[in-house]
């Protein structure tokens, strides 16, 4: 938790930007009988009926202090997909920065050996390279920036009915533009000291030796 705590206290780097990382599901639904449009005096309407279409995958990712943020939707969340998200950053979203300051939570896929899986090594090795690896601890999800900005997405964009992978694609990108272009950074306020006197339950506690 602290690990964490202290890179969100960083300065701003253009050089080593600090990203944050997370993946969330969408479940694709389509209406059998069409919405009834809104009128003068009513709103749209939809019937409580609806039809399966699977799920699709969010990524989310986040550069907290520049205001910076992107969804990738995908049919999966994979290793492999994970791997190509993070090839995507490195490469398209900071390919001038020495190295890319992660933060993710500890999910099995999210290591640097889902890299492996999916590149040849020595691409691997060039992209591992490009990342130091933080993780939010077991339970401390929340610690994770990225899973704020996916509850904004859940709640803006997200909160309705949406047929296919595509439609999601398309209202992200949306959320995305209007969110970045109004800079909307996150100003973190939670500090390691905070941590010492709010949770201080989770700390060992420390006895004198005799």
């Amino acid at each position: 938790m602290e690990d964490v705590l202290s890179v969100y206290e960083r300065p701003y780097d253009p050089r080593r930007p600090v990203v944050c990382v997370d993946e969330g599901g969408k479940e694709l639904r389509g209406t059998p009988r069409q919405t009834i449009p809104a009128i003068p005096g009513a709103p749209a309407r939809q019937d409580y009926e609806y039809e399966r279409h699977g799920t699709c995958n969010l990524f989310l990712s986040v550069e907290p202090l520049a205001g910076k943020r992107r969804v990738r939707v995908t049919q999966r969340r994979t290793g492999v997909d994970f791997a190509h998200l993070l090839r995507a950053v490195i490469d398209e979203d900071y390919p001038q920065a020495d190295q890319v300051v992660l933060v993710c939570d500890n999910l099995n896929t999210h290591s640097p050996a889902c890299l492996y899986e999916a590149f040849a090594p020595a691409e691997a090795r060039r992209i591992a390279s490009k990342i130091e690896w933080h993780y939010t601890p077991e339970h401390g999800s929340w610690l994770n920036m990225a899973e704020i900005e996916l509850s904004v997405l859940s709640r803006q964009c997200l909160n309705r009915r949406m047929l296919d992978q595509d439609l999601v694609a398309d209202q992200a990108g949306a959320w995305e533009h209007e969110r970045n272009t109004g800079s909307k950074a996150i100003r973190w306020q939670f500090k390691p000291t905070d941590a010492r006197i709010k949770l201080a339950r989770l700390y060992p506690v420390i006895t004198d030796k005799i």
